[in-house]
């Protein structure tokens, strides 16, 4: 695994205090999305369908951090939209890492040469590049031309600089095992830190809904990716546990705990996850305490039918593989099975029916925004 040893040991030993004290939810993410405005336009993002008035909303330096503390989580990411269009990242960056929480920012990575400087490397600090293929599949992807030569660029350059970098990659179902090893080969040779690779969340508001994979797609996806690396299993590092990796090739069933990676947004702390916004609370706490979480995830919710995403998933491995210590061991030692049974799937029949609230939430937003008349803070301009 790429996840550098200090950060294994830190976040290990927060999951095993917490099983220490008998807990059963806690989180072990932050999910911070300061802003929603992008300078992409991605055929499967449902994250920016927003109107300008939203757009132009950010949290503040002040209010990230109180998430930071508020949350407690050990790791933060930092997402969007495109986090660098907010002119106060910096700021925000160091704030989270004084605080010595791994901080991760996820990026296009357009913005990122220009932004760079204003960044130092540090041992709590990752730039997650988004990359979700070769040249020809990230340009389609994130439709638009150009992108993926602009984005490995700034990845040499970032490594020049001192930085830790990954990237993350989204796969849909036009992804070929074959072409997505290459690809692992490839960024490999680029040098990067490390990768962290999901399914794509079939997002209800995303312009395409003719690519997302269903749960036996992407277990066969995956199998066919990882046969491939099993020649040069040690070439390969991903960012993300083995037990995760060993569940989307279809080897553990888990279920989802969305509280892992609790999510904090201009609206709020987003219930259930980062991925469903249908309704939000106040404060952490009054997330944790009075969200109904028996409600979501797969085999609750049809929503929830398709997805083995990180953000619901990677904190079950992580439990997981404290509680089974010598299981995950064994994994990580043999690589991840590509042959023979899946684990069994969850039920659906007893799941309920999807519920599409996002308009509410958006006009609620916007009549408290008239009422406020609240200036719009300034933010980068898209480019």
């Amino acid at each position: 695994m790429a996840i550098p040893l200090h950060q294994a040991l830190r976040v290990g030993a927060y999951v095993v205090k917490q099983h220490l004290l008998g807990r059963k939810r806690y989180p072990l993410v932050l999910m911070l999305e300061p802003l929603f405005r992008c300078n992409l336009a991605c055929a499967g993002c449902g994250k920016i369908d927003y109107p300008a008035e939203i757009l132009n909303q950010r949290l503040s330096v002040a209010e990230c951090l109180e998430a930071v503390d508020e949350c407690g989580a050990p790791v933060v990411v930092i997402a969007g939209g495109e986090p660098l269009l907010h002119k106060e990242l910096d700021q925000v960056v160091q704030g989270v890492i004084a605080r010595k929480k791994y901080v991760i920012v996820c990026t296009n990575a357009l913005l990122l040469e220009k932004k760079m400087e204003q960044f130092k490397p540090d041992p709590y600090f990752t730039w997650s590049v988004h990359l979700d293929g070769n040249r020809d599949d990230h340009d389609k992807s994130v439709c638009q031309e150009g992108v993926y030569d602009r984005c490995v660029s700034a990845i040499a350059k970032a490594k020049a600089a001192g930085f830790r970098v990954i990237i993350n990659a989204t796969l849909f179902n036009n992804a070929d095992p074959e072409r997505m090893a290459r690809f692992f080969d490839d960024v490999t040779e680029m040098g990067i830190d490390g990768i962290s690779v999901s399914p794509g969340y079939a997002y209800e508001r995303a312009p395409d809904q003719q690519h997302f994979l269903n749960r036996k797609a992407t277990k066969d996806l995956f199998r066919g990716i990882f046969s491939r690396a099993l020649p040069q299993k040690k070439k390969w590092q991903f960012n993300q546990s083995s037990m995760f990796l060993d569940f989307l090739a279809g080897n553990q069933t888990f279920h989802c705990t969305p509280w892992g990676n609790p999510t904090r947004t201009y609206f709020g702390w987003q219930r259930p996850c980062y991925l469903l916004g249908e309704g939000y609370a106040k404060t952490f706490k009054e997330l944790m305490e009075t969200t109904d979480w028996d409600k979501y995830g797969t085999g609750n919710y049809e929503k929830c039918a398709d997805c083995m995403v990180h953000s619901g998933y990677e904190a079950t491995a992580v439990a997981h593989s404290i509680k089974n210590p010598l299981k995950a061991a064994m994994v990580e030692l043999r690589g991840i099975r590509t042959t023979g049974p899946m684990a069994p799937d969850i039920d659906l029949s007893n799941q309920r029916p999807a519920e599409f609230v996002f308009s509410r939430h958006v006009q609620q937003a916007m009549e408290k925004l008239k009422h406020e008349k609240k200036k719009p803070e300034p933010v980068e301009p898209a480019e």
